[in-house]
Parts: C-alpha cells; structure tokens; sequence
C-alpha cells in the first residue's frame, strides 16, 4: 500500500486516488520526463528531468555543479511525472478536466557514492529512456562519472491520482445541445533519425527499430 501521510493523502477528490503500490510503479515505469521540485536559495525551482527506477528507490542525475542538485541534497524535495491521456469536454467551461495518471514523491535525497550502485543508478536512468541502450554504447569513463552527481530518493512518501472516464456536468446541463466526451492524448515514435556523422553501415539496433 502507498503512504498515508498528511502529504500524500488527498484532501479533495479522494475518489481519484490510487493506493496500491503497484500503481505508482506503473506511472513511473510508463514515463521518461519528471519534474524535480527543490528550493535554491530560498527559492523554489522545478526541473524537467530523466529519471529511472530500480525497487523501490527512483534515481536521478546531473552535473556536480548544478545548483538544482545541491539544492536537493539540502532539503527535502518533491519529484512529480504526469501522463496526459486526454481532454475532458464538458457542457459547460466549469466542468472542463483531463484524464491523466500522475505520481507525486517526497523526501529526502541521498547522494549516491557506491560506485556500484551509482553505475546501476546511471544505467536505470538510461534504460528508462531507450531500453536496450546501456548495453550497446561506451559505459562512462572515470572523467565522466567524476562530473556527475547520481541522487536517490525512496519511494516510501508517495501519492498517486488518476481521473479516466467522460465528463460529469451539472444534471441540468445534459440537455443542452453541446457535443461532450473525451478528445484522447496518443504517443506514438516515429522512425529513428540517424546523426548525419553516423558512419556507413550501422543500422538501427533492434531495441529502437520497434514501438515499445
């Protein structure tokens, strides 16, 4: 079961929340982009950012001098990803809404030093990305991984809300003459476009020639 706590139990359409575990995995292994919530000097800032998940730990990374990631280490922090799977057209502007699945993380995060851990941490960010591709490129040099920070933050304190369905106008509006339903969001790859450095004869490997 997900969290109860005062952050993540939700006070208004309690009827959207999701409270098993295996939700919030599903939204977090379904998306590529998160945005990581930290204050910087005093101030907050929320970054669009790669992230991957191995258990119950979701790894994030950068560069040692970001001040969004010293920031992280020094406070809590609030990692958010959202699917948008649709419009919500209603009768009237009020009832307006989206169908959508997101996930909501807090706490703190650690700095990860094991160099195991922060390889596979750097791997699960990857993977995310283009499953298949760890295994196919140079893994990073010493240079590289020295430059870069890998931070990790449990998936203990998290909400997860979904809204799928047509939209729920007031009783007395379903008679208007207003077309009402739901306009779906679809994601789909289009073909892979090679660098134009690409050297001759290297075709599209298997793991990006397909639609996941």
């Amino acid at each position: 079961m997900l969290s109860t706590t005062p952050r993540t139990v939700l006070n208004r359409s309690k009827q959207r929340a999701r409270t098993d575990r295996a939700d919030l995995h599903a939204v977090l292994d379904a998306g590529m982009i998160c945005h990581l919530g930290v204050l910087v000097d005093g101030a907050p800032m929320v970054i669009p950012t790669g992230y991957g998940r191995i258990g119950e730990t979701l790894y994030l990374h950068g560069s040692t001098g970001a001040s969004s990631l010293r920031g992280a280490l020094a406070s809590q922090v609030c990692v958010t990803v959202t699917h948008l799977d649709g419009i919500v057209l209603a009768r009237s502007a009020f009832h307006h809404s989206v169908n959508y699945r997101s996930a909501m993380i807090y706490g703190p995060a650690r700095e990860v030093e094991d160099p195991g851990e922060r390889l596979d941490g750097l791997r699960a960010i990857t993977e995310q990305l283009a499953p298949g591709q760890w295994d196919v490129v140079r893994p990073p040099s010493r240079k590289e991984l020295a430059a870069t920070t890998v931070l990790a933050l449990s998936l203990e304190e998290a909400s997860v809300k979904v809204r799928q369905g047509p939209p729920v106008d007031d009783e007395e509006d379903y008679d208007l003459p207003v077309w009402a339903g739901v306009r779906p969001l679809l994601v789909s790859w289009g073909a892979p476009e090679p660098d134009p450095r690409l050297a001759p004869g290297i075709p599209v490997p298997a793991h990006l020639s397909h639609t996941p």
